[in-house]
C-alpha cells in the first residue's frame, strides 16, 4: 500500500507572519491543502500578478484550479462570511465548488456568538484580551460544552436545533444584561450563507485525507494564528481559542502523528502581535512605529495597528520545541532594509532573574538583547541568495545558531517571486 505524507505549515509565534502567501507557493507541490483549525479571524493575504486577496476560512491552496482543498472538523464557520469569501473568488474567475471540501464535524458561528463574543469582552472592563469580536471563543466554548452547531446539522432539522441554540445563547446575553443588539439584517444574511453552503461538498474529511494518504497522496496542513496563541501553549488568557500547534493538525484533520512529515515553521525577521497580552519585545518608539509603517502591520481582517519589536528567539525556540519544526521560513527581512542596527531578544529577565525558557507567568518580563549590524541594502528585488549582501547572510546564520533550526526558506516581498529557497 502507498503512503502519503502530511507536511504541516504553522505560523510560530504570534501569527501574521504570511502564511497565506507559503501557502500559495507549496500548493503546486501537494494534491490537498488543509485548513485544520480556527476560523474567519485569521486573514491570509496573498499578492500575485498585481491583485490582493484576502482568505480568512479558505485555505491558500485555493488557487491552483487543479488542487483539492479542505477545511478541517478543528475549524469554526461563519455561513455569512464564507460565503462573501467564496464569492469574492468566484467574482476573480475561481471556480471553487467542486475543489473545496468542508468538514461536516466543523462547527458553525451564529450570529448570536458575535454578540456573545462582545458582552464577554465587555464584562471584562479592564482585563480584555483583545478579541476580533468574529464569534470565535464562543463557538469553541459551544464545542466544549457539547452544545454547538457542526455544519452536519444544517442537512437535517437546522431550524429547530438552530433556533435552539439561539435562544439559548439569549437567555445568556439577558443574564449579562446585554440587550442592546440587533441581528435582524446579519441573521438573513447568515441564513442565506447557510442555503449557499449545501451548494459544497459537506463531507467526512477526515476520511477523504486518510483515504488520499493510503492513494500516496500528499496534504499541506495550513496552520491559523500562531503557536503563542495556543489555547494550551500560548500566553493564556491571551489565546485564540483553539490548537494553533503542529498537534492541531491530528486534532483538526483527523490525521495520526506518524503521517506528518515536515513541519514548516514561519517567523518574521522581527515581532508583531495583535490585541493584548504580554509582549517582552514590544518597541513603544519610534524604532517601533517605523517597523509598523514599512511591514504595513495592520491586521488583515480587524485593520488594527500590530504591536511591534525586535525577533524574540526565546519564544522562536519555545515554538519550535513544542511544534518539532523541521524548517524555518522567515519572511518580510526586507522590512528592516533601513535599520543601522538590528536587535535580538536572546532572553528575559525580570526582578534580577534571567531566563532563557519561556516562563509559565509572561508577565512583567523585559527583553534581553543581543545587537547585530543592519545590512542597509534593499532586498525586495534579490531572487538569488548569494546576491544577499553579507551583513543579511550573518542575521540568517545567526538566528538559525540561536534558535537551532534551518532557515530553508527567506522570502523578501510579498510577491510571490520573492521567494529564496535556501
Amino acid at each position: 500500500m502507498a503512503n502519503g505524507k502530511v507536511d504541516a505549515l504553522l505560523g510560530i509565534v504570534f501569527g501574521d507572519e504570511g502564511k497565506g502567501k507559503v501557502v500559495d507557493y507549496f500548493t503546486p507541490r501537494y494534491d490537498i491543502v488543509a485548513r485544520f483549525a480556527g476560523g474567519p479571524n485569521a486573514g491570509h493575504t496573498i499578492i500575485f500578478e498585481g491583485k490582493k486577496f484576502v482568505l480568512r476560512s479558505i485555505p491558500s491552496g485555493i488557487f491552483d484550479e487543479g488542487k483539492i482543498n479542505i477545511i478541517g472538523n478543528g475549524c469554526v464557520i461563519a455561513p455569512d462570511l464564507f460565503m462573501k469569501e467564496a464569492h469574492e473568488l468566484e467574482d476573480a474567475g475561481y471556480t471553487i465548488t467542486d475543489r473545496l471540501h468542508i468538514s461536516r464535524r466543523a462547527h458553525l458561528i451564529l450570529p448570536t456568538h458575535r454578540v456573545l463574543d462582545r458582552a464577554y469582552e465587555a464584562a471584562k472592563g479592564k482585563n480584555k484580551v483583545g478579541t476580533t469580536g468574529k464569534g470565535i471563543g464562543p463557538t469553541y466554548s459551544d464545542k466544549a460544552a457539547r452544545v454547538g452547531l457542526r455544519v452536519g446539522d444544517i442537512l437535517e432539522n437546522f431550524e429547530e436545533k438552530y433556533l435552539k441554540l439561539k435562544a439559548r445563547h439569549e437567555q445568556i446575553l439577558r443574564d449579562l444584561h446585554y440587550t442592546d443588539y440587533d441581528i435582524t439584517e446579519e441573521e438573513k444574511t447568515w441564513l442565506e450563507g447557510v442555503e449557499y453552503m449545501r451548494k459544497f461538498h459537506l463531507t467526512d474529511t477526515e476520511i477523504e485525507i486518510n483515504k488520499a494518504l493510503a492513494e500516496g497522496k500528499s496534504v499541506l496542513a495550513e496552520g491559523a494564528q500562531g503557536s503563542l496563541l495556543d489555547i494550551d501553549h500560548g500566553t493564556y488568557p491571551f489565546v485564540s481559542s483553539s490548537s494553533t500547534t503542529a498537534g492541531g493538525v491530528c486534532t483538526g484533520l483527523g490525521i495520526a502523528p506518524n503521517k506528518i512529515d515536515r513541519v514548516w515553521g514561519i517567523f518574521k525577521a522581527y515581532s508583531t502581535r495583535v490585541g493584548s497580552g504580554p509582549f517582552p519585545v514590544e518597541l513603544f518608539d519610534e524604532t517601533g512605529a517605523e517597523i509598523r509603517r514599512i511591514g504595513h502591520e495592520f491586521g488583515a481582517v480587524t485593520g488594527r495597528d500590530r504591536r511591534c519589536g525586535w525577533v524574540d528567539l526565546v519564544a522562536l525556540r519555545y515554538a519550535i520545541m513544542i511544534n518539532g519544526v523541521t524548517d524555518l521560513v522567515m519572511m518580510k527581512g526586507d522590512v528592516l532594509d533601513g535599520f543601522d542596527t538590528i536587535k535580538a531578544c536572546v532572553a528575559y529577565e525580570k526582578d534580577g532573574v534571567v531566563t532563557t525558557d519561556m516562563p509559565y507567568d509572561t508577565e512583567g518580563w523585559n527583553a534581553v538583547y543581543e545587537e547585530l549590524p543592519g545590512w542597509k541594502t534593499p532586498l525586495s528585488d534579490l531572487r538569488k541568495e548569494e546576491d544577499f549582501p553579507q551583513t543579511f547572510k550573518d542575521y540568517i546564520a545567526y538566528l538559525e545558531e540561536k534558535a537551532g533550526c534551518r532557515i530553508s526558506i527567506v522570502s523578501v516581498s510579498p510577491d510571490r517571486e520573492a521567494t529564496i529557497i535556501r
